[in-house]
């Protein structure tokens, strides 16, 4: 029974938007389309989240807290909408409303479009860092790039990916807010002279080329409260878009080349930087948002502190998540000097009281080098600064730590006529943290361990996290409603308390419904595959899911000649006792990566040599879902029985759709690696299954050998029938895989997988096994929710907040 207050509202709320169809649309409601229907609904949001948007930015000015700004080329921020909704807790205001008006929400819902701002778990980690910061009632604030285009739309034909423009901005985005007045100018290119100017030695840019730098605002709202943030996205535009003189003398693309060129830096996410080109317009991106956020901090900063900038790193946390914004350190030194006319010494005590630094990555190959000639050409002064950066650590290593020159040249920001940006961001912070225990470790010894020696007090450890609002509250809402009955609700506020969860392990009545629940998640994903693939899947099967960016050292592959196996053994006896599984893939493959797309196309052709089979009975199934994104996300996680983290142990940083899994109940499968080691100590090793390698056997045979492919090839009869159909014809016309053949027998597969083959399948039959008992099954998916509190990123921000940005 709805009380008058109750009532009054959801009145309330269908006459203004009835009133606003009227005015987005120029219809009635019963003529508006379901876009009209989103825009009305995302307008009368906005302007309840614009209201408490200007609150907290008043309060911030008024009363003092240390502002924390997160640098990043990504911010993965999915769907908003929703978002905005639930945090208003307006969730069942609306969805009342939307029915008695005869209309469907999730229709309406589902007609924004996912911002294509990021990739994968480095910018989601960015985008829950804020979401978490606005629930605790905290002053962060994101700094990125406005992409047009984002990364691509990923497009699955004839089995391969084939990447489209993403225009997720095609029909507007209505909760972006863009300040014109807050422009700046970044200047690329051109010619540098010093000049005296009274006796102070002042650097004089000429020639360069203006770009003007446009910020787009979006708000960070926090849940049940009235707290909202910013994340401020950076849209390249020129200075003039328009020359009348050009086009007057019938030279039409010279009129309106310099816009195309602005623009192009703010095109795409991560373009192809396989060619010079697409390198240039890479470190262009890259030093284009750090400039353009650097420059509106301090000036904003100035402007509510007397113009004073002697307590600016008191107040001010600059934080660089990933190499992508490492050139802050030079910017600031830039701006700090240039501009604002300090002293090197107190520009450099500023600057590196400032920031802080995040590796997201123990690859070499991800580790960011820029040649110098590059960055020398397209930055001047930057790359003057970073030269004199450089020049002065290693004055420091010779003079104040004693090391020799061998070991200076090892630990120098340039090496071999490239500029090492890892190097940069730690000699320019004052902290280094790793994401995971593990990757810490890693760090400390081996990645930055010349670093660690001389400055073990910058090394820190805090674990990514996720949002439990958006990854389990939001998209698992009959969970939500379950936990709740039982617990009540203070586990929103901290997660840790779904520990009490376990008081409902032995209650058959809960059971029941924990696992009708996931049914019905299965239920729906099995819908939207029927749509999206015309494949028909058993919800009552296992569905086992491996879900993130296509990456050989993510070992996709090893998931897929599994799948292969378990054909091969079903044909070989079709009558044997086997519990059906649903294999479900999705993932990007950046464009160039042509290793990655082959593991994609495999995928692909296994699918559609199993669904087709008859003979199997559809005990198998393979799906490949296009387009992973984080709405797709929502509907994948609480799907799941099985999460895949099967990284070749010590690769994966961290991870984060691991914690995402487990929140909504799914057991993780996995390595050693990353975050599964945390998992592990959470759940305790009867809720998890592991397998493979350890980290340290891993570098055990990449530094000392010892590992022969071959040898594992030739004394396991399996591996050798799957090697051979990559090459003997099997998948008919979708080709053979030669190069996967080779980069496991030939070159010695530098990722274990054929290694850790039989680990593997020993760990898959104990999922058969363990399955088979719902009692237990049940026990292992609930002490996975119950422990995930520690996985939740409003943790993982206080960590920072203690230990990093001392904030708190």
């Amino acid at each position: 029974m709805k009380s008058p207050t109750q009532l009054k509202e959801i009145e309330d709320f269908k006459s203004a938007y009835i009133k606003k169809i009227e005015e987005v649309s120029g219809e009635y409601l019963a003529l508006s389309s379901h876009l009209n229907q989103y825009q009305a609904l995302a307008e009368i949001v906005m302007e309840k989240v614009a209201t408490q948007w200007a609150k907290t930015s008043a309060q911030y000015d008024t009363i003092p807290h240390k502002r924390v700004y997160l640098f990043s080329i990504e911010f993965l921020i999915g769907r908003l909408l929703k978002s905005y909704v639930n945090s208003l807790n307006w969730e069942e205001t609306v969805k009342i409303a939307m029915h008695e008006l005869g209309l469907d929400y999730q229709t309406i819902l589902d007609q924004e479009t996912d911002p294509g701002l990021g990739n994968g778990g480095l910018g989601r980690l960015m985008a829950c860092f804020l979401e978490s910061a606005a629930t605790l009632g905290l002053p962060f604030h994101g700094n990125g790039i406005h992409y047009k285009h984002g990364l691509f739309e990923q497009k699955i034909i004839n089995g391969e990916q084939v990447e489209v423009s993403d225009n997720w901005l095609r029909n507007g985005y209505p909760f972006e807010i863009r300040k014109p007045n807050e422009s700046v100018i970044v200047k690329f290119y051109g010619d540098i002279h010093y000049e005296k100017v009274n006796g102070a030695l002042t650097f004089v840019y000429e020639n360069y080329e203006p770009i003007l730098a446009v910020p787009y605002d979006l708000p960070v709202k926090g849940y049940h409260n009235s707290t909202v943030n910013s994340l401020r996205l950076w849209s390249a535009e020129p200075l003039d878009e328009f020359d009348l003189l050009s086009f007057n003398k019938g030279q039409f693309i010279d009129a309106v080349r310099h816009k195309s060129e602005a623009e192009a830096i703010t095109q795409i996410l991560y373009p192809n930087d396989n060619e010079a080109g697409g390198k240039l317009l890479r470190l262009k991106q890259e030093y284009f948002f750090v400039c353009a956020g650097l420059k509106r901090i301090i000036s904003r900063f100035k402007r509510f502190n007397q113009n004073c900038l002697d307590d600016f790193s008191e107040k001010i946390a600059i934080h660089i998540n990933d190499t992508h914004p490492a050139l802050c350190g030079p910017e600031m030194m830039r701006i700090l000097m240039d501009d604002e006319g300090l002293s090197w010494n107190d520009a450099w005590k500023i600057t590196q009281n400032s920031l802080t630094f995040t590796n997201h990555t123990v690859l070499p190959e991800a580790l960011e080098k820029w040649p110098v000639e590059m960055m020398k050409f397209l930055i001047p002064r930057i790359y003057m600064i970073i030269e004199e950066i450089n020049r002065q650590f290693g004055e420091s290593l010779r003079l104040k730590a004693g090391l020799n020159e061998l070991q200076i040249s090892a630990l120098s920001i340039i090496q071999d006529n490239q500029i090492n940006m890892a190097n940069l961001a730690i000699v320019c912070s004052h902290s280094v943290n790793g994401v995971a225990e593990l990757h810490s470790k890693i760090l400390k010894e081996e990645t930055f361990n010349g670093y660690y020696k001389l400055f073990p007090e910058r090394f820190h450890s805090v674990t990514n996290g996720v949002t439990p609002r958006r990854f389990l509250i939001n998209c698992n809402t009959n969970l939500r409603d379950l936990i709740t009955e039982s617990i009540g609700t203070e586990w929103i506020k901290n997660l840790y308390d779904l520990e009490n969860l376990m008081r409902f392990k032995n209650d058959l009545a809960f059971a029941k419904r924990f696992c009708q629940i996931k049914l019905d998640n299965k239920i729906r994903l099995s819908h939207y595959i029927k749509q999206q693939n015309q494949i028909v899947v058993n919800p009552e099967s296992i569905f086992d899911i491996q879900v993130k960016r296509i990456h050989e050292y993510k070992r996709q592959l090893l998931n897929a000649l599994h799948v292969l196996h378990l054909y091969n053994c079903l044909k070989a006896n079709p009558n044997q006792e086997f519990i059906p599984r649903t294999f479900i893939f999705a993932g990007k493959a950046a464009p160039g990566y042509y290793f990655a797309k082959e593991i994609i196309k495999l995928i692909n052709a296994i699918a559609e040599l199993v669904n087709n089979d008859p003979a199997i009975h559809d005990r198998i199934k393979v799906v490949f879902l296009a387009n992973f994104n984080v709405s797709l996300g929502e509907i994948i996680y609480p799907a799941a029985n099985i999460s895949e983290q099967i990284s070749t142990a010590g690769k994966e940083a961290s991870g984060t759709s691991n914690m995402k899994f487990m929140m909504n109940g799914a057991i993780t499968l996995g390595t050693m690696d990353g975050a599964n080691i945390e998992i592990y100590e959470a759940v305790g090793k009867e809720n998890i299954v592991t397998f493979g390698l350890s980290s340290d056997e891993v570098t055990h045979y990449e530094k000392q050998g010892g590992y022969s492919s071959i040898e594992v090839y030739e004394s396991n009869e399996h591996i050798q029938k799957i090697m051979h159909q990559l090459i003997d014809g099997t998948f008919g016309h979708l080709g053979n895989f030669q190069s996967i053949y080779d980069s496991l027998l030939l070159y010695n597969d530098t990722y274990f997988i054929l290694k850790d083959f039989d680990s593997y399948l020993g760990a898959q039959k104990r999922i058969n096994s363990i399955f088979q008992d719902k009692t237990k099954w049940f026990n292992m998916a609930l002490h996975n929710v119950a422990y995930s509190g520690r996985f939740s990123s409003d943790r993982a921000v206080l960590d920072y907040q203690k230990k990093i940005w001392k904030t708190i």
